[in-house]
């Protein structure tokens, strides 16, 4: 979803600052556009600049928030590590029209099982450019969308630089979306 036409805040609203990865709170009353509306988060331009904002703050923009718990329709505690790549392909860089798989920068995705801690995901992935300070909110949204799936109950998400990331690790779905074929 892109927005071309003004919103004005309803209320306060707590922001991420692009691509900086501050916390910031945008005031009431701000006039926004949206300009990216993927994976259960919105990217919005101002007179501040560029920032992410939550589902859960939809409603500063004047939207109904979808379902934050898009839970997998499995009812097994056995987590299959494909629930846990669809869930990845939710999560969205907020300035790439493009899921994290698909560009790439997902490198593993681990399940352990055991008696005592249940089931724990620990997932590897980079970023498109090492400086990028929005990569700490990037890793959070992933571990919260992991988190929602049946059987989870511990996720991590490291930030790693091995191998670097480059254009020829995008999927063709994802080289396609961005035009590069």
């Amino acid at each position: 979803m892109s927005n071309n036409h003004e919103i004005e805040l309803k209320r306060d609203c707590e922001a991420i600052q692009i691509p900086a990865g501050l916390k910031t709170t945008i005031p009431v009353g701000t006039k926004v556009i949206i300009t990216q509306s993927l994976g259960g988060s919105y990217t919005i331009a101002c007179d501040y600049g560029l920032f992410r904002i939550s589902e859960e703050n939809a409603a500063a923009l004047g939207l109904e928030p979808r379902s934050l718990e898009e839970k997998v329709e499995r009812r097994t505690e056995d987590v299959d590590e494909e629930d846990v790549w669809e869930q990845l392909r939710t999560v969205y860089d907020p300035e790439i029209p493009v899921n994290i798989v698909d560009l790439g920068l997902v490198y593993d995705c681990q399940i352990l099982t055991g008696p005592a801690n249940g089931t724990r995901v620990e997932v590897k992935m980079t970023l498109t450019a090492p400086g990028c300070g929005m990569g700490p909110s990037i890793a959070q949204d992933a571990r919260s969308k992991i988190l929602t799936i049946p059987g989870v109950d511990e996720a991590d998400v490291e930030l790693v630089w091995d191998p670097p990331w480059n254009q020829h690790m995008i999927s063709e779905a994802g080289k396609m979306k961005l035009g590069l074929i």
